[in-house]
């Protein structure tokens, strides 16, 4: 696998010259390491990290760790780093690239760990313990739009990589983000304006009725048009009202969010159109795409604790309303109409979790031991339907969830809709021990549960299926010695597979006959050793060597913008991540990167021709620099890179190169009431595809049979956003 690459040897020097400065700033004695207590695991009800040490835009985690992939986010990273669009705040993650494929107004592109994970294939996220990832969506198995979020309420996120923790689920077996809801936020309102048509304006604080209880509100109306000849004119509302009583230890909370969007999009679009001046860079051969979507939950946490006990729970439902219009292919289905689908999905989701932590001694070896269960009901209604700018068309009409079944009698273009019923249990036990002053384990145990069942109103099937998996994980932690910590940990996780496919009502969603039938779980196993060292002053490194194999790869088909289950597949790599802090209002970090992605086994079976795995990146790298308090200013320059990937599934060309840009905040306190910022994004105006593939379509006048080739989405151009934000 080739390295270095020019944004691999930026982010070398970037990280070589963080360590330089460190070095140079080593003159004082090193501290010593706080005593710490154990702490809440990832991905409990109610879990956060706590009671720990902060060392900068990141949590210590020494003695408290699974794994050196693992970390807490303070909200004063998440707040300093400069972000084009609400979903980037999870690239705190390290190593994690949030992009978009069709503009704002739709699910986010997560890439990790060499994995193109699409819209959330194998990223589980989370936002007050409530799950993001729908499961069999209309448009993309794990499908996690986060744009209802709101930073402005936000504390901090959690993270984890792998599938090492007993408490994380489904799409968690290659990371898991836990953004944390504030219970107090200061008084505040803000407007912003910037050159791209946004309009932003919040409203938000804290009403303390006493020492115990309080009320956390937010109003947020936002619109962008983005760069496109047909603006994006995407308008969001949100709201979030929430009442808490207590501490996170020992109290509750009552949360209500609300979430509406809508409008255009601009498509990954041919790039031969482009060439033959069709359309320019951000340009569209079909105006009407676009979306609507709309989100409301109500959602809570009980707490309470002992002297060696503590237990906690949370509880959520969720509506989620969600329609895409879509032109992929262009002429490719449909010579007459055009290929535009429209993509409907509705769903509510019940859930909750609780778990009981109770730490023992046994003379001189000590244990933390947590019991839990998670659960999760979704009740969804899922369709595809050809449209001609945003009209199905009279050949696809389907009945409505309570209608009766209707054959399927689409000619040029596919219809389907289905009524899905998904149940997923996951009880589970973790144990931490600690043997020695050096030496811990940490062991876990999780068996999942799943039921799925699946009406077609095409066709008039009906079945349903269940499906359960043991899921062993387990740690070995040697440490701290002179503020080191090394890790050996293993395990098995999963990601659930749409049901459509499981099933066979939309075949594409399933693996090829040849390979046998598609799980509704598929597994997957992970090996790492990592280190944590805190040796140098003012200095946090983290290493991961990673590999992780997949039982079944979700990949992207760009032809139905839908994902289809694949074949197996192994990725191998190693992460480096660091923080340096030479002054209390200065803080330097890198996150670099590289993987190598093949798919395993039987080739053949999956119509493969060679083992690489389309958009499925060698390198992902991050630079930063942090700064606040230093006097009245305050900012951030954040350097994101891409590297170069292949396009083509099964083939190691062609490739797109990636990219490499840079975002800047610059903020200035007037007074303790008066807050004036300036964001710069594409600092250097780079041009460059944030997503690539390569898939068949057709123009007007083109063979039947259509063209394989590039289709693109262009990398925002520079842009400015003026902030003026004031408390009260």
């Amino acid at each position: 696998m080739r390295l270095l690459t020019r944004p691999t040897l930026l982010s070398l020097f970037a990280g070589v010259a963080a360590l330089a400065l460190a070095s140079a700033a080593a003159a004082q004695d090193q501290p010593q390491p706080a005593a710490l207590k154990p702490a809440a695991k990832p991905g409990q009800a109610g879990g956060q990290v706590s009671e720990v040490v902060v060392t900068g835009s990141r949590l210590n985690l020494m003695g408290v760790a699974t794994t050196a992939s693992q970390g807490s986010i303070t909200q004063e990273e998440l707040q300093l780093r400069p972000v084009y669009r609400v979903g980037q705040l999870l690239e705190t993650t390290p190593g994690l690239v949030v992009t978009v494929h069709s503009g704002e107004g739709k699910a986010q592109q997560y890439l990790l760990r060499g994995f193109n994970l699409d819209h959330g294939t194998d990223i589980a996220n989370f936002v007050d313990d409530m799950p993001v990832n729908r499961p069999s969506n209309a448009h993309g198995q794990g499908y996690s739009d986060a744009n209802f979020m709101l930073p402005e309420v936000t504390n901090g996120l959690d993270f984890t990589k792998g599938p090492y923790y007993a408490a994380v689920g489904d799409f968690g077996a290659v990371a898991s983000t836990h953004v944390k809801i504030a219970d107090s936020i200061p008084n505040q309102a803000s407007v912003s304006i910037g050159t791209l048509g946004v309009y932003n304006a919040f409203v938000g604080g804290t009403h303390k009725i006493d020492d115990d209880n309080r009320i956390v509100a937010g109003f947020y109306l936002g619109h962008v048009d983005g760069p496109f000849d047909h603006p994006d004119n995407f308008r969001k509302i949100d709201a979030v009202v929430r009442y808490s009583h207590g501490t996170t230890d020992d109290g509750y909370d009552l949360t209500a969010m609300y979430f509406k969007g809508d409008g255009n999009f601009t498509t990954d679009q041919p790039l031969r159109a482009v060439q033959q001046g069709l359309i320019d860079r951000f340009g569209t051969l079909d105006p009407t795409d676009g979306n609507l979507s709309e989100r409301m939950s109500l959602s809570g946490h009980f707490a309470t604790r002992g002297d060696d006990w503590r237990f906690t729970s949370n509880a959520y439902v969720i509506r989620n309303r969600m329609t895409l219009w879509n032109d992929f292919t262009h002429f490719l289905d449909d010579p007459v109409n055009g290929d535009q689908e429209q993509q409907t999905d509705a769903r509510t989701t019940l859930g909750g979790a609780a778990a009981f932590r109770y730490l023992r001694d046994f003379g001189s070896i000590s244990t933390d031991t947590s019991v839990g269960v998670q659960a999760r009901y979704d009740d969804a209604y899922v369709d595809r339907r050809h449209t001609l700018q945003r009209k199905v068309l009279d050949y696809c009409e389907v009945a409505q969830p309570t209608g009766p079944s209707l054959p399927q009698t689409a000619v040029g273009g596919v219809c389907n809709a289905d009524t899905l019923h998904l149940l997923d249990l996951g009880p589970y036990i973790e144990t931490t021990t600690r043997w020695t002053p050096w030496l811990r384990t940490v062991f876990g145990l999780r068996e999942e549960y799943y039921h799925a069942s699946d009406t077609s109103l095409t066709t008039g099937f009906h079945g349903s299926a269940s499906q359960a998996l043991f899921q062993p994980k387990g740690s070995l932690v040697l440490g701290p010695w002179k503020s080191t910590e090394l890790y050996l940990s293993a395990g098995r996780g999963f990601h659930s597979d749409d049901v459509r496919g499981v099933f066979g009502t939309v075949p594409l969603e399933g693996e090829p006959v040849a390979a046998g039938p598609t799980p509704l779980l598929a597994p997957t196993t992970g090996e790492e050793v990592g280190v944590r060292t805190n040796i140098i002053p003012k200095v946090a490194l983290q290493v991961a060597i990673f590999q992780e194999d997949f039982r079944s790869e979700l990949r992207y088909d760009g032809d139905a913008g839908q994902d289809a289950a694949s074949a197996p597949s192994r990725r191998q790599g190693v992460e480096l991540s660091g923080q340096y802090k030479p002054f209390g209002w200065l803080e330097l970090n890198t996150d670099l990167a590289f993987s190598k992605a093949r798919y395993t086994g039987d080739l053949a079976a999956f119509s493969l021709h060679t083992p690489f795995i389309a958009n499925a990146p060698s390198f992902i790298g991050s630079f930063g620099v942090l700064v606040d308090d230093l006097g009245p200013w305050f900012g951030g320059l954040q350097w994101r890179a891409l590297g170069k990937y292949p396009i083509n599934d099964g083939e190691e060309n062609p490739q797109d190169k990636g990219y490499s840009e840079f975002n800047a905040d610059i903020g200035y306190k007037v007074n303790p009431r008066l807050r004036l910022q300036l964001s710069v994004f594409n600092l250097t105006n780079i041009k460059a595809n944030s997503s690539a593939y390569f898939y068949t379509s057709r123009l007007k006048g083109e063979p039947a049979e259509g063209i394989a080739g590039f289709q693109v989405h262009p990398l925002e151009p520079i842009s400015m956003v003026f902030k003026v934000t004031t408390y009260f």
